[in-house]
């Protein structure tokens, strides 16, 4: 069998919504699938094996994140990114790209690359397609993602257009620097809130005939309903035979629609961050758990959440590490977070198995109130 090989394992009749298994060097992943953020080569507040227990699959590491501290050679002489943090599951890098976003102040675009100064300590550091690729193949994840640029919203037409442009130049040169046969390189279409740039990037990243293909430049400050459209535009236009990525998304409608568009991997920080501001993920709702009423409250945070965090602990408890700054609390709450995500993604799988995905997700599958009413 080869090193990456994607299957279909079934599709809903009357939505884009599919469920697969996508074969790595480190194991299959069963698809939809969530994949949890580990940035710095660690999901925040977790141990592997606190992780492992909520059902995670396959995680993510970060190319700049990693690049500066500790380096791609100190995790490529401890073995690669999996030995480095005990994580023996999938793994995915992300290029980089994402931060020509989030650090737009820190940093010049030029065609060659990008110049970032480090949020560390301020030296420069130069990404370009090769250096992002070569980064990647010395922290040895299973999937690597191509280098692009990633533009803000609002964004001109011109200016999107423009990224788009540079993103598949840096993608030709993503591939020809690319060196490592156990890693599946992923390309990356951009488009921004435009229909037909979006259609156009499409078609040219699949002329590439790449192992699977990524929808960027979303949840980058634009309404939901337009990353529900652009996710609608432009998922039908990649190969119904390659795992189709969304990138950044994380939210439970969010999901359950990427999904019903035909998606098949998602990341977000969404469970990790939510949690560091005592926040709670239950069945679809947020609670913040600084509230009065969970201060008393003996109940778990959700009877039927088989974490361990539920099967252990009460609200009043997790109130009261919150409200005392106890870094246990951050600790319980991710682990709950990240099981309510991964387990809801994961029901969703069993749902397209089972034929009723439709039915059952009903409610996530339409727009929520204030879009109807607006």
């Amino acid at each position: 069998m080869a090193a990456f090989q994607f299957t279909l394992e079934a599709t809903c009749p009357d939505t884009g919504a599919r469920a697969g298994r996508l074969e790595t060097p480190h194991g299959p992943v069963l698809t939809p699938c969530f994949m949890p953020v580990g940035t710095l080569g660690t999901v925040k507040g977790v141990s592997p094996d606190q992780l492992a227990a909520t059902g995670a699959q396959m995680i993510l590491g970060n190319t700049y994140h990693l690049h500066l501290q500790p380096g791609e050679g100190i995790v490529a002489q401890m073995g690669g990114l999996h030995r480095f943090m005990h994580w023996s599951g999938p793994m995915l890098t992300d290029s980089g790209g994402f931060q020509v976003f989030s650090l737009g102040g820190l940093r010049q675009i030029d065609d060659d690359g990008v110049t970032f100064k480090s949020h560390r300590d301020g030296r420069l550091i130069r990404l370009t397609p090769e250096t992002s690729i070569q980064i990647q193949n010395a922290l040895g994840a299973d999937v690597v993602v191509a280098f692009d640029e990633c533009p803000p919203y609002p964004a001109g037409r011109d200016v999107v257009s423009q990224a788009v442009a540079r993103t598949q130049h840096w993608l030709e040169r993503c591939i020809n620097a690319h060196g490592r046969p156990d890693q599946a390189l992923f390309g990356i279409v951009q488009g921004g809130v435009y229909q037909d740039l979006r259609h156009h990037a499409a078609e040219q990243l699949v002329s590439y005939d790449l192992p699977g293909y990524a929808i960027g430049g979303v949840s980058v400050g634009e309404p939901g309903p337009l990353i529900r459209e652009i996710v609608q535009w432009t998922a039908p236009q990649l190969p119904a035979h390659k795992p189709r990525y969304l990138m950044g998304v994380g939210t439970h409608r969010e999901l359950a629609q990427g999904i019903a568009a035909g998606i098949d991997l998602f990341d977000c920080v969404l469970p990790t961050r939510l949690a560091r501001h005592g926040s709670a993920l239950v069945q679809g709702e947020r609670w913040n758990l600084k509230n009065r009423q969970f201060q008393a409250d003996p109940a778990p945070l959700d009877p039927t959440c088989p974490c361990y965090t539920c099967q252990h602990f009460s609200r009043a408890y997790l109130s009261h590490l919150y409200r005392a700054q106890e870094l246990l609390g951050y600790t319980l709450l991710s682990i709950h977070n990240l099981t309510e995500l991964v387990g809801f993604v994961g029901r969703m799988r069993q749902a397209i198995l089972a034929g009723r995905f439709s039915s059952a997700f009903t409610y996530w599958l339409r727009a929520p109130v204030s879009e109807d009413l607006g």
